[in-house]
């Protein structure tokens, strides 16, 4: 993400409050889009289904099926998000742009087979018509093709572009549930199918977007796979981030307040959807984080290290190192403020109205509500200072903080499971709070010795990786270029012809 919020700053220099709106839109949707719609796609579905006469039963299986759905293409994406998002940014720097999108082919077309192993097997076995098991794999492999490409396309500036194909998906899956509804199709399946045409339109858009600013590569696809070896810690921030994130739902579902929909797919409408609003909480962190905190902290990480690179005094990275722990400090602290004012807003406004507009929200979700609007901050608050982490290439740290979240907030919540529902959330909210501890203690203790992690605690001497992951993607480099040597040198440079943007990371 490093860069993303420097480049916004353009859009916040300029006046007025529509501009002022559209740049906090247009931040929005490229930091947490997929997100928005995830959510703004459950409750369109609920509501276009009511529309169109479909029962409880029916609006239920509904919302588990997309749930479960999105979870699961969330979670094996995050396994190679990260190594995927430090492979571009080492080949930008490299100046190397032709390696970047066969990287995205390759490591999509991984986690589709995988997924089409592990997801499939379980939507075979889940106990639903054969049409609801087509139509979710067919929606599963779209999301982990957008998550993947999210990846990518944060390094590319056609703002306005992302903007409008979010929005376009939004308006299609609508139009077309509409429709169907209208047509008097099968309610279930019309909207799983609307739902794939949305996303389908966002994965097309976004693929345009991608191959307009990429070169079309050269190389093999698997080469990215070199970077695991690299950065073991990477694939498990990622996802034991997304579990910790997330357990608890799936652990609640499995408690005395869950219920079975249908086969396999269960639910716990209690819990689900207090933790659906209270997570929109937490979005606006993401944002502040790259809006705020990148676009002040950046500049000073830059100029500190362009010290180290440029034969700087000792005197001048001291006063340069000092001067980027403060902004970093001041911008953490004003965005846990931030923070705490929506969640304060969230409970204090929105759990009240939620409770007198006699739509089944119970004084007993109420409270789950509030609990996890706690939560959810607090978790906001830590995952941005473990960014920071990152920003330092402290990955083991960063593998640390992620894993206290995942046991913790897992663990916590199987303890509490077979109480009394008036402690549900807590099990997430502990470990939130375990999680920011962690994240403050990491970053204090590794920015007090940075001179020394970034001077002596690297290795005298570069070790070439040879683990499995470096062993395949070099045999399949070779195989790639041997077959590029056969093909004739102007149709190689017709392919690696791409259209020159200039993109920050």
């Amino acid at each position: 993400m490093a860069g993303i919020g420097f480049e916004l700053k353009k859009l916040f220099s300029r006046r007025g409050l529509l501009a002022m709106i559209s740049a906090y839109g247009y931040a929005g949707v490229v930091c947490a889009g997929p997100m928005l719609l995830g959510v703004i796609l459950l409750l369109g579905v609920r509501f276009v289904s009511a529309f169109g006469g479909a029962t409880g039963h029916q609006q239920d299986l509904l919302v588990a099926m997309i749930t479960y759905t999105m979870l699961a293409s969330l979670t094996l994406s995050s396994l190679l998000s990260m190594i995927t998002t430090r492979f571009t940014a080492d080949m930008i720097f490299m100046d190397k742009r032709q390696r970047i999108l066969p990287s995205f082919y390759g490591s999509t077309a991984i986690l589709l087979v995988v997924g089409a192993i592990g997801y499939g097997s379980f939507l075979f076995f889940s106990g639903v018509a054969t049409p609801y098991k087509l139509l979710c794999f067919f929606l599963f492999c779209e999301l982990v093709v957008v998550w993947m490409q999210i990846n990518y396309i944060t390094s590319v500036k056609d703002y306005r572009s992302i903007f409008l194909l979010f929005f376009l998906g939004i308006a299609i899956a609508a139009a077309f549930g509409f429709l169907f509804v209208y047509l008097g199709l099968e309610i279930v399946s019309a909207m799983l199918i609307a739902a794939c045409i949305g996303y389908g339109t966002m994965m097309a858009g976004y693929f345009v977007v991608l191959i307009r600013y990429f070169p079309r590569g050269q190389g093999s696809s698997f080469y990215f796979l070199e970077w695991i070896d690299h950065y073991p810690a990477l694939i498990f921030v990622g996802f034991f981030l997304t579990i910790g994130l997330f357990s608890h739902l799936v652990i609640t579902w499995l408690s005395p307040i869950g219920v079975q929909i249908e086969g396999l797919f269960y639910g716990a409408p209690q819990y689900d959807i207090p933790a659906l609003i209270a997570f929109l909480s937490a979005l606006a962190t993401t944002i502040n984080f790259v809006t705020s905190v990148e676009v002040n902290f950046y500049p000073k990480y830059k100029q500190y290290f362009s010290l180290f690179n440029d034969g700087g005094s000792m005197k001048d990275i001291e006063l340069a190192e000092e001067d980027m722990k403060v902004v970093l400090k001041h911008e953490l602290n004003y965005l846990g403020l931030k923070q705490f004012v929506i969640a304060v807003l969230f409970i204090v406004i929105i759990g009240p109205l939620l409770l007198s507009m006699n739509i089944g929200f119970t004084e007993t979700m109420l409270g789950t509500f509030r609990i996890l609007c706690v939560g959810y901050a607090l978790y906001a608050i830590a995952n941005s200072i473990m960014l920071s982490i990152l920003y330092f290439s402290d990955n083991n740290g960063a593998f640390a903080v992620a894993s206290i979240l995942m046991v913790s907030a897992s663990v916590g919540t199987v303890l509490l499971m077979n109480g009394s529902q008036t402690y549900y959330g807590f099990g997430f909210l502990g470990g939130a709070v375990l999680m920011y501890i962690a994240a403050w203690l990491r970053l204090s203790v590794y920015t007090k010795k940075l001179q020394y992690h970034i001077l002596c605690a690297q290795p005298l001497l570069v070790v070439k990786k040879n683990g499995i992951c470096s062993r395949i993607s070099r045999r399949l480099e070779r195989r790639a270029e041997k077959n590029e040597s056969a093909i004739p040198d102007k149709d190689i440079m017709g392919r690696n012809e791409g259209v020159s943007s200039e993109i920050n990371m």
